[in-house]
């Protein structure tokens, strides 16, 4: 309790003092509540903003890796399936062709016959069904050349995802010699295990406040959960 509070139920302005515990109570679990296990100075809207934690799934060139094979691997599948599709109209444009072979020899003799015999009516019936289905397959084989083109164009389509896979590539070769730019910028002659002690405190400090290593590795944990 405060000494605001201390006074104000002395003077009688709060009658209950369970009231005040409810209240302090309910300002603490705000408190907490707003707090929302982030570091001081960052909250919901701000959280994205924390150092990522150095794992597999955070890591720049690993995520980037990992893109490129599996988009190469679907990519691949999907030429598996295109290919296949465009085999199976290629047979089925040949069979139909056969068809077609058969039903023009079909017209060629039920014409000849329909003129020799103009009284048969089957002949002139037989002529006009296989004139109609010598059509019909006609239309089936443009309807299949038509999807057969639509495919290739698919594929040449696709070929634009290896050339988004080598500009990835790109950018990984280039992040990759940036990284080691600067790890060679910051070499030492010397190994860090045999490096003298820093000091803890030197002239001009104007405080000898200090983080200790327990206080560091623990910032260090928070940021990267």
């Amino acid at each position: 309790m405060t000494q605001e509070e201390l006074d104000a139920l002395m003077n009688g302005d709060i009658d209950d003092i369970d009231e005040v515990d409810e209240e302090a109570a309910a300002e603490e679990s705000f408190e907490d509540d707003d707090v929302g296990g982030f570091p001081e100075g960052y909250n919901d809207d701000t959280s994205h903003h924390w150092p990522l934690p150095a794992t597999d799934e955070n890591k720049m060139v690993h995520q980037l890796d990992d893109v490129t094979k599996e988009s190469e691997a679907k990519a691949s599948e999907i030429f598996d399936i295109i290919e296949g599709i465009s085999n199976e109209l290629m047979e089925k444009e040949e069979n139909l062709q056969r068809v077609i072979d058969t039903l023009t020899a079909n017209v060629e003799l039920f014409t000849t016959l329909s003129t020799k015999f103009p009284e048969v009516e089957a002949f002139k019936t037989s002529l006009a069904q296989n004139e109609e289905a010598l059509n019909d397959a006609n239309e089936t084989v443009e309807t299949l050349q038509d999807s057969g083109n639509s495919i290739m164009s698919v594929m040449d389509i696709m070929q634009y995802q290896d050339i988004h896979r080598q500009k990835i590539e790109r950018v990984i070769n280039v992040m990759r010699a940036l990284s080691k730019y600067m790890n060679t910028l910051f070499e030492g002659r010397i190994e860090d295990d045999k490096r003298v002690s820093s000091a803890t405190h030197i002239a001009g400090d104007t405080h000898n406040d200090l983080a200790s290593t327990d206080d560091i590795e623990a910032l260090l944990a928070q940021f990267g959960q």
